[in-house]
């Protein structure tokens, strides 16, 4: 299953308002990246982590949150992100990529995005993946394995 396919129409908009589908990026190799939460320790290094590595010039870096369109243009803004940051508050695209699922914190347990990585290619189909995904080095892990 090509994962272009996936509509993300009304749930998954970026930073500027516009809203995407996946299709929007056939022809590039996209690392598709989901986060729990704009401006937490963790994913703000994760996020600076992708803005600084070198990438090949086909390919485009997406983050994905449940955070709404305003935290996510005020995290790209604090921390100058030069990649997409696309808001799915109701975890379609999560859904989608398995990424959606319970977690436990101090013995509290809830659902929420579970961090992980994916690689697709210029066709939507996923070449590489990384769940629960601890954050220290793995952009550059990602970049090297799509080089």
């Amino acid at each position: 299953m090509s994962y272009l396919d996936i509509e993300l129409e009304g749930t998954s908009l970026d930073n500027n308002d516009k809203t995407y589908k996946l299709s929007d990026f056939h022809g590039k190799n996209i690392i598709l990246y989901f986060y729990p939460k704009d401006n937490t320790s963790g994913c703000t290094s994760e996020a600076n982590s992708f803005n600084e590595i070198s990438l090949p010039e086909n390919t485009v870096v997406i983050g994905v949150s449940p955070d709404s369109i305003k935290s996510h243009k005020k995290f790209a803004e604090k921390y100058g992100l030069k990649f997409l940051l696309l808001s799915d508050p109701e975890h379609k695209l999560a859904d989608a990529f398995s990424v959606w699922g319970e977690k436990s914190m101090y013995g509290r347990k809830y659902f929420g995005i579970i961090r992980s990585t994916f690689i697709l290619d210029k066709k939507g189909n996923i070449t590489k993946e990384w769940r629960k995904v601890k954050v220290n080095g793995h952009a550059a892990e990602v970049a090297s394995h799509i080089k």
